[in-house]
């Protein structure tokens, strides 16, 4: 879509979102009326607001055109009266065709509010980048390897082309997987890193920023729920964790995810068990 219609302007961008929410919008419609120059992205129906204003704009009676962009929205297309009317306004043939193929119609202020949110989560990506990953692995992210995205670029790159080489035989929280260490690829080779899972810093479901690098959550940790995370988080102000038993006991992480920790070093030169000194 954006090669077909070349945006230039933040109008263009909510155009755009308008199009690729409706239904028979710009597939088979604005498309085609657009690559065929019978219009441009600038004055092709985008939302539903775009039809009342052009068809006031071109001389039809204000509750005519309202009624007009309420049928069109609704995908109810253009009854004889509505066609009769438009074309006694000079209403082009296309603009008349491109309505009756509509079944449904993004309004233009919803439109609007998704490029603005777009566009501010572009502006952090790009001045702010740690807030940016930060935000993204903390709220849309489900799926991680740790071991990989805390080793740095090299062993992301290996992880993807993992996923990659199986094509459609990916699992989807392979799938999943692999737009987190696209995004943690990118944020590695712009100069941030991934810290370990810190038991006595991670927050149990937030990403925490340290300088130009990310300490993990609890809950990143695949197979380790929230409830899990927050118990950890709870016990260790209770005191300092023994041992790997005494982590196990007060913080309730099974012996497979203990196993986890381990190899990914967040439980470095920590005993097994708790033991008795008599000297």
């Amino acid at each position: 879509m954006l090669v077909d219609t070349k945006p230039k302007s933040f109008a263009d961008l909510v155009r755009i979102s308008g199009l690729s929410h409706g239904t028979d919008v710009w597939l088979n419609n604005a498309q085609y009326y657009i690559k065929e120059g019978y219009t441009t992205l600038k004055d092709c129906i985008s939302t539903r607001d775009d039809i009342m204003v052009y068809l006031m704009y071109a001389g039809v009676p204000p509750k005519m055109a309202f009624t007009i962009m309420e049928s069109v929205r609704k995908g109810k297309g253009l009854t004889e009266e509505f066609e009769k009317t438009m074309r006694e306004n000079n209403v082009p043939d296309w603009y008349i065709e491109s309505c009756k193929k509509i079944k449904y119609m993004f309004p233009k202020a919803h439109a609007a509010a998704y490029v603005l949110m777009a566009v501010r989560i572009a502006w952090f990506k790009v001045h702010y980048p740690i807030l940016y990953y930060a935000a993204y692995f903390t709220v849309r992210a489900d799926d991680f390897d740790l071991i990989a995205m805390t080793q740095g670029s090299a062993m992301i790159r290996q992880k993807i082309d993992e996923i990659a080489i199986k094509g459609l035989d990916a699992s989807t929280k392979e799938k999943n997987l692999m737009t987190v260490l696209e995004l943690a690829l990118e944020m590695c080779e712009r100069g941030m890193s991934f810290q370990k899972v810190d038991l006595y810093r991670s927050h149990a479901s937030e990403f925490i920023i340290e300088g130009n690098t990310l300490i993990p959550p609890f809950n990143a940790i695949p197979g380790l729920g929230t409830n899990v995370a927050k118990q950890i988080v709870a016990s260790r102000e209770e005191g300092e964790f023994l041992s790997k038993e005494d982590l196990q006991r007060r913080g309730r992480v099974s012996k497979t995810l203990i196993d986890y920790m381990d190899q990914l070093g967040c439980l470095e030169g920590m005993p097994d068990a708790n033991q008795l000194s008599l000297f």
